[in-house]
């Protein structure tokens, strides 16, 4: 009987997913030719709906937020679940500011005419239709659907188990978009299942339909996914990120920065988990920034050296370098020099965003050269790691590999590109 069931679910899964493929390749095919109008329509539509839904969007919220309360989830998981009023407004100001930008459909990269006469173009493509794959976060569901809608994509959103009544009050705004644009509503779907069965299948049994997936979560998600997935996949590894104050840091600004930078949100993939202090600052920069952590109501975990500036300071172990806390913990150790930080931050790091806090350019540069990121930051909290702050409106993950996109993944990096040849009758000889 067991069998039966198990069987009878597999085969309604595979049914449900594969018509959202056809679906949404069907609707792949009209977005990449659509206008700019048109997509700016549906856009501006979108952060209408947020706004007149702002109350529906709001009960569905607090029915998840009830369950992963019960669920015991941790301060920071409900920080990175809940919504309000200035949480919606900023996720409609967001599809805005993706209206506004450039369409990169159809825009040329390079051109060049060859000796044979022959006229070459780089010219941008949709990549067709992206499965997208994230957690808690339900704002991801507007942010993403609303990027592949501007760049040309279809969009299959699967987000986590917790944030479903919002996911889906919130693609329920973007419905109305597409259908005040007249586009296809299957152009952003969002999977309709919370079984997790439905994330094996779209990586593995899919390929007819997904053109490239992107996970936005924990190591475990990200991990599962690249191990299962049969189509190319836009990584984003955990956020390690590190503030390094140098011996030429302003106290008062390395101060400001590094709790910036840890407690401004917690749960955030740019949230610094990692200090690093320069040996030849500590004896004036270390205890007013490690006080200014722990009297915010921080936890910090550190080496011998930082213990002994405040009694607070719990001992920190090996794994503590490789943690990602998503939470008001943070690691902190001395240093040998800006050197021994980008060694520290090239062995433990995840490379995803990093900080110097210095008045020495040399040095700044130093560390920006040899820190192999996708973002690094001078004099700056690692806050910024975001594409609303980056100019691009939204994003739907930092990309931590080094292929295709890297850093935030906004309109463009959900591109690629054709040539495009033109010619007067050649021949090739």
């Amino acid at each position: 009987m067991n069998a039966a069931a198990n069987t009878d679910s597999t085969t309604e899964i595979a049914a449900i997913m594969d018509r959202l493929g056809r679906d949404a390749a069907a609707a792949a095919a009209v977005l990449a030719l659509a206008s700019t109008a048109t997509k700016n329509r549906a856009l501006s539509q979108i952060a209408v709906s947020l706004r007149a839904r702002k109350a529906e969007l709001l009960a569905a919220n607090a029915r998840d937020m009830e369950a992963a309360r019960a669920k015991g989830l941790s301060g920071a998981m409900l920080d990175r679940l809940a919504l309000d009023a200035g949480r919606i407004e900023a996720m409609a100001q967001g599809v805005e500011a993706i209206a506004a930008l450039a369409d990169p459909i159809g825009a040329t990269i390079a051109q060049w005419t060859r000796p044979n006469g022959l006229d070459i173009a780089r010219v941008r493509v949709p990549l067709g239709v992206i499965g997208i794959i994230y957690e808690s976060r339900p704002n991801v569901t507007c942010d993403a659907g609303s990027l592949c809608l501007k760049s040309g994509n279809a969009a299959i959103l699967r987000g986590g188990s917790e944030s479903s009544h919002s996911s889906r009050a919130i693609h329920a705004c973007l419905v109305d978009g597409l259908s005040a644009a007249g586009l296809p509503a299957a152009s952003i779907q969002l999977v309709p299942t919370t079984d997790r069965a439905a994330v094996g299948y779209l990586l593995s049994s899919m390929t007819d339909y997904i053109d490239v997936v992107v996970p936005r979560g924990g190591k475990s998600l990200v991990a599962r996914v690249q191990q299962e997935a049969r189509v190319p996949v836009i990584g984003h590894l955990e956020g390690v990120c590190h503030v390094y104050v140098d011996r030429e840091a302003d106290l008062a600004m390395a101060r400001a920065i590094v709790t910036n930078a840890k407690l401004r949100r917690t749960g955030v993939c740019g949230s610094a988990e990692t200090l690093l202090v320069d040996a030849a600052c500590a004896a004036t920069h270390l205890a007013p920034v490690v006080k200014d952590l722990l009297d915010a109501g921080c936890e910090v975990r550190g080496d011998a050296t930082v213990q002994k500036v405040d009694a607070r300071v719990k001992p920190s172990v090996e794994q503590d370098w490789y943690t990602e806390y998503l939470d008001a913990i943070i690691a902190a150790r001395v240093v040998d020099g800006v050197d021994a930080a980008i060694e520290h931050i090239g062995k433990y790091g995840s490379a995803h965003t990093e900080s110097i806090i210095t008045a020495n350019a040399v040095t700044a540069q130093r560390f920006l050269d040899r820190v192999d990121s996708a973002i690094v930051l001078h004099n700056a909290s690692t806050q910024f790691a975001d594409g609303g702050e980056f100019g691009m409106g939204a994003e739907i993950g930092i990309s931590t590999d080094r292929f295709h996109a890297r850093g935030p993944v906004g309109v463009e990096q959900l591109t690629s590109y054709k040539y495009v040849v033109r010619g007067t009758g050649q021949i090739r000889p």
